[in-house]
């Protein structure tokens, strides 16, 4: 069966989502949740709210999925504890190291992947498999051959978003809003600042980084078919009569196998952007995906509506079975609900009937009536003694004290088997000065300088090196040269890369940089020495343990931490941070020039995006493909300040060229090795001073 999983942003919006047919909620806690503007949940209500849940046959996934320094961990791990114990039914996560922590401390609770995991391959969810993980989110940007294939071949269960807000950012791995006002999404505070208005070259009113809300109603059976196991509504941040409307939809959707124009209606009423999309789902990528928020005023009677769904009384949600017996000797009732679950209770001795016996229709009629609470009884079973009676009242009795009784039982917390947390050993790392590594976007870039400049490692895209197998050779030749693969890589371009691979560790490139951890699969079976980037937002030293596990050869840190924060990570693995470039904030299915041009014209010339403060934000390619990256408009700088960098630990430091002509390398090259005052109108400290929310 599909299950439908709402959002709970609050108690209320988990009454609306459980009264209107929701499978599972899934709600956050305090900080550690991707959606902290929400009302939340505290350890005191999540209690109210576990039981009022599981009562109704319903799950709760508790959302863990924001990036975890190493000074909270403890109250992580405390929180997890407590959870587990309250008898949370999933964890859901984005941080390996808060995966592990999960896995440590309450083996017995599952861990489902978040989509900001960012996982769009088969590749990424057989590693998720690896990991230990149940169940993974998908990346929205996904078509429905893609998603049918991962089904076909996962051996965990598979989630995708159904409705909702989709990220311009694959799968909301979005750096934007931590760049521009220090509130980062993968801490769950981003301002979504991709729903502004920008222009290309100069302001417009224009709003290229807008999608309209994702809409995959009519695909419900197709998906359930496909062996999708859970379809996920988003919507933490919307209030209860949204959850009520879009949860109700969804659920006559998969029960009655139709939408009617009526339902498509609600859905428009409760909230749109300028209508929906299932562009990505359809692979009709393209301007029609856009749209905005109109500000419209709510339909009084649409909110009325919504409301009486979930403040009017119960719906009956659990299916129950009675078995009744009147005799001689006295009456019993006995209840079974759909785990096997069951309990009885006894009744007064029967009378003696004057005039009409008590039948098994009218103790039946009597039964059934389980109106104002969440019973559906499907199934009575009565036996009676000849000539007997019983008042209506007795066995009405009974039947509230039964169903009370097995309330109590099933919203009663399971025990579970929790484990101490396991100490992550702490390595100082580096204690000399950081080596550099350098990272080129072009072959421009590529100049004599540079090639002979001595680094730890030199990161050439991937798509370089294969079209010119001349320069593949000589870098080959030079050694400590990596290549970069594309962040995204869906499963129909796995040949290719996989060709690419081969071809070029036949001519001696033996190291890859990876961004995503679909990558690491396929990188080891080419055999590659793996190098983690900045993309497997490593957070704190559980991750950076773990990626040694995973056998990589380094890791570069997370350029949305702090400096003392750096510090604190245990360097199990040589670990780097970007000290100089371009940040890439923002990467996209979309190609953005297209968008604007009507045509790919990718890499003949730079297209800016440009905010109403003239801010400006160049694009370019992910690798060789028609995938755009936005880049900040100021260069990250610290080469006048590497002494402060060299108390971190670091292995190295890296030089991240992405816009820059040969003469502009030649002279950061330059820089580097005699560096010149910080110039605050053309760069930047990045987040590592001032940190995000």
């Amino acid at each position: 069966m599909l299950e439908l999983l709402s959002p709970a942003g609050s108690m209320d919006a988990l009454r609306a989502a459980v009264q209107n047919g929701a499978n599972a909620v899934y709600l956050g806690i305090g900080t550690f949740n991707a959606r902290q503007g929400a009302k939340n949940f505290t350890l005191e209500t999540l209690g109210e709210a576990l039981k009022y849940c599981h009562v109704r046959g319903v799950a709760v996934h508790l959302t863990l999925n924001t990036l975890v320094t190493d000074r909270e961990f403890k109250s992580v791990a405390e929180l997890i504890r407590k959870t587990a114990e309250a008898g949370v039914d999933a964890y859901i996560v984005q941080d390996l190291g808060v995966a592990q922590l999960c896995r440590q401390i309450a083996p017995e609770v599952p861990v489902h992947g978040s989509t900001q995991l960012t996982v769009h391959s088969l590749a990424g969810v057989l590693l998720c498999a690896a990991m230990g993980m149940q169940r993974v989110v998908l990346s929205r940007e996904l078509t429905r051959e893609e998603i049918r294939y991962i089904c076909q071949n996962s051996p965990i269960e598979i989630e995708v978003f159904g409705h909702g807000a989709l990220c311009m950012c694959y799968s909301g791995q979005c750096y934007l809003s931590a760049m521009i006002g220090g509130r980062s999404g993968n801490r769950g505070r981003c301002a979504q600042p991709c729903r502004q208005s920008y222009g290309y070259g100069r302001w417009e009113s224009r709003y290229p980084l807008s999608l309209k809300d994702n809409c995959l109603v009519h695909y419900v059976k197709e998906l359930e078919e496909m062996g999708v196991a859970s379809l996920k509504l988003e919507g933490r941040m919307k209030r209860p009569e949204y959850v009520a409307t879009v949860t109700g939809v969804y659920r006559k959707a998969i029960d009655e196998g139709q939408v009617t124009q009526e339902m498509m209606d609600d859905l428009y009423t409760a909230f749109n952007r300028q209508g929906f999309t299932n562009g990505y789902y359809t692979g009709r990528i393209d301007q029609k995906m856009f749209g905005t928020r109109e500000d419209t005023r709510d339909d009084p009677a649409w909110l009325q509506r919504a409301r009486q769904t979930y403040e009017s009384g119960e719906t009956s949600l659990v299916d129950i079975k009675f078995q009744c017996a009147v005799t001689v000797d006295g009456c019993s009732l006995t209840v079974v609900d759909p785990e096997g679950r069951s309990c009885s209770v006894a009744g007064p001795k029967p009378e003696l009937a004057r005039a009409v016996a008590l039948s098994g229709q009218v103790l039946s009629q009597w039964l059934s009536k389980t109106g104002g609470t969440p019973y559906r009884c499907i199934e009575i079973r009565t036996h009676i003694d000849p000539g007997l009676t019983v008042p209506a009242s007795a066995i009405n009795a009974m039947r509230r004290e039964l169903l009370n009784r097995l309330t109590a039982i099933r919203g009663r917390t399971v025990e579970r088997q929790l484990r101490a947390v396991k100490t992550v050993p702490n390595y100082r790392g580096n204690t000399k000065l950081p080596g550099l590594t350098i990272q080129v976007t072009t072959r421009e870039q590529l100049t004599p300088a540079l090639v002979n400049t001595e680094t730890a490692m030199l990161y050439v895209p991937l798509h370089l090196l294969t079209q010119d197998e001349a320069l593949c050779q000589v870098l080959g030749k030079r050694g400590r040269v990596a290549a970069v693969l594309p962040r995204i890589v869906h499963d129909g371009e796995l040949p290719k890369l996989r060709s690419d691979l081969e071809k070029v560790r036949n001519l001696g490139i033996r190291d890859v940089l990876i961004g995503n951890y679909g990558l690491v699969i396929p990188a080891k079976e080419a055999g590659m020495r793996m190098h983690g980037d900045f993309g497997l937002n490593v957070f704190n030293s559980a991750a950076a343990n773990y990626l040694q596990k995973m056998e990589l050869a380094s890791t570069c840190l997370s350029f949305e931490m702090t400096l003392p924060q750096i510090r604190d990570v245990s360097k199990a693995l040589p670990t780097e941070i970007i000290a100089y470039g371009r940040l890439p904030l923002m990467i996209t299915e979309h190609c953005l020039i297209r968008n604007r041009a009507g045509e790919c014209t990718c890499g003949t010339a730079p297209v800016k995006l440009t905010d109403r403060t003239g801010a400006e934000f160049p694009i370019i390619k992910d690798g060789d493909s028609c995938r755009s990256v936005l880049l900040n408009g100021k260069k990250l700088s610290w080469l006048d300040r590497q002494n402060d960098l060299a108390r971190l630990g670091l292995w190295a430091i890296r030089l991240y060229f992405t816009t820059e002509n040969s003469r502009e390398v030649n002279r950061v090259l330059s820089e580097y090795v005699t560096p010149t005052p910080f110039e605050p109108g053309f760069c930047t400290r990045g987040l590592y001073l001032r940190g995000v929310e």
